[in-house]
């Protein structure tokens, strides 16, 4: 066997997807992970969708490239976006595509709904896809359905599923409750996804139960722009230390002053396994 081939095939060894039998996933999963940390470092750019355009994503373009060149693992976009800026340029970057759409506007801003199928993801050469799922806001019950089908459709097709769990609803007075966070997370396994990204729930011990309680991969969400990076990375230390997979950090990168050194100072956390303040320094080179 080739050397080619064995690089290929080390996913399958690695523990974090131990029970995933399906190559195709195992495949795609490889181009999202890096292959030494076993973690990930993903950029969604999916907010024009729900917010427009916002800074950061402007030039979406100069933006995946600033990602990429920080040494993102993936980015994550709507499939219109896909041809105005991935790639054909600068470095290689995964490709998610966002399978859900909603907009701050709409008279329910919380309803996800499917606006691209598997099928044309894969068509668009995705190495995975996502999925926005809002756990009791009205009418949750059609989005658990959505990514239970979804979830047999990315296992017939080998296609890796992300499901974005979030505890959102007019009955919900904490989204970053520690139990309801688990329940999300647990939801989203339950329901096919390969790996959960979720919020934090704010302290190290609490959310390293929510990963107890998840036994696909999570990945933990930036949330809205922080006050100050140390601020922001100390959130992203303490989510890998709990045993997240990695992150999926959006407005806190793409809308920053230095992209690329803020995205060299999560990966350096993520996959060196660096301090805060070592991480810093990535933000602060000339």
């Amino acid at each position: 066997m080739s050397n080619k081939t064995i690089k290929i095939c080390k996913c399958e060894n690695m523990e974090l997807f131990k029970d995933i039998k399906n190559l195709g996933k195992l495949v795609r999963l490889e181009r999202i992970f890096n292959r030494e940390s076993e973690k990930t470092v993903i950029v969604p750019m999916d907010h024009g969708v729900s917010n427009g355009p916002i800074k950061g994503l402007i030039d979406i373009r100069k933006t995946v490239n600033d990602v990429a060149e920080g040494g993102a693992n993936a980015v994550l976009l709507h499939k219109g976006i896909v041809r105005h800026g991935h790639r054909g340029y600068g470095k290689d970057v995964g490709l998610i595509i966002h399978l859900s759409g909603g907009t701050a506007i709409s008279p329910n801003p919380l309803k996800k709904v499917i606006v691209t199928t598997v099928e044309e993801a894969i068509r668009m050469g995705a190495d995975a896809v996502s999925v926005h799922v809002n756990v009791g806001s009205d009418e949750d019950w059609e989005a658990y359905r959505d990514l239970g089908m979804i979830a047999e459709t990315c296992e017939y097709w080998g296609m890796p599923l992300i499901a974005m769990m979030y505890p959102r609803g007019k009955h919900i007075k904490n989204e970053r409750d520690p139990e309801l966070v688990a329940h999300a997370a647990r939801l989203g396994a339950e329901l096919g996804a390969d790996i959960v990204k979720t919020s934090y729930t704010g302290d190290i011990d609490s959310f390293r139960d929510v990963i107890k309680g998840c036994p696909a991969p999570v990945v933990v969400a930036g949330g809205p722009k922080t006050n100050t990076d140390e601020e922001f990375l100390q959130m992203i230390k303490d989510a890998m230390e709990a045993g997240a997979a990695g992150v999926a950090v959006g407005r806190n990168i793409f809308q920053h002053d230095d992209v690329v050194g803020i995205t060299r100072a999560v990966c350096k956390i993520v996959h060196e396994n660096a301090d805060v303040e070592e991480a810093l320094k990535e933000i602060r080179k000339k």
